[in-house]
């Protein structure tokens, strides 16, 4: 499976962002889906994940209420709706799926990866 981000880019704190993630080569049907981010000189850490179907939905604490995961399987396509944003939330965003039926919150776990898409939130 080959998984490209988008939707990245500059906003002032508060602002608005939505993510996507595309897959070609497989249905994303078949996979849990997650939003994982990386800041500069930090771990990868977990941001939310999605059920196969998109009937249950995971987040981080730090992001919980904030943003939204969804999923449209014929589009073959993830989403990430990201509100309120915060300095904080400056990070490389990366979405992945894992070949299972239930989530985690480890990217360990997570077999595909996109390349990356960066959020950069200014005060």
């Amino acid at each position: 499976v080959q998984l490209q981000a988008s939707g990245g880019g500059l906003v002032q704190a508060g602002g608005s962002l939505k993510l996507s993630c595309a897959a070609s080569q497989r249905p994303i049907s078949s996979y849990v889906m997650g939003w994982f981010r990386q800041a500069p000189g930090k771990e990868r850490e977990f941001v939310a994940a999605i059920t196969l179907s998109g009937a249950t939905t995971y987040y981080a604490n730090s992001v919980k209420g904030r943003f939204t995961i969804s999923r449209d399987n014929a589009k073959n396509t993830m989403y990430l709706q990201m509100n309120s944003l915060k300095p904080e939330d400056t990070a490389v965003y990366s979405c992945a799926l894992r070949s299972a039926t239930v989530i985690s919150y480890s990217y360990r776990q997570y077999r595909y990866w996109g390349q990356g898409t960066l959020v950069t939130v200014s005060s």
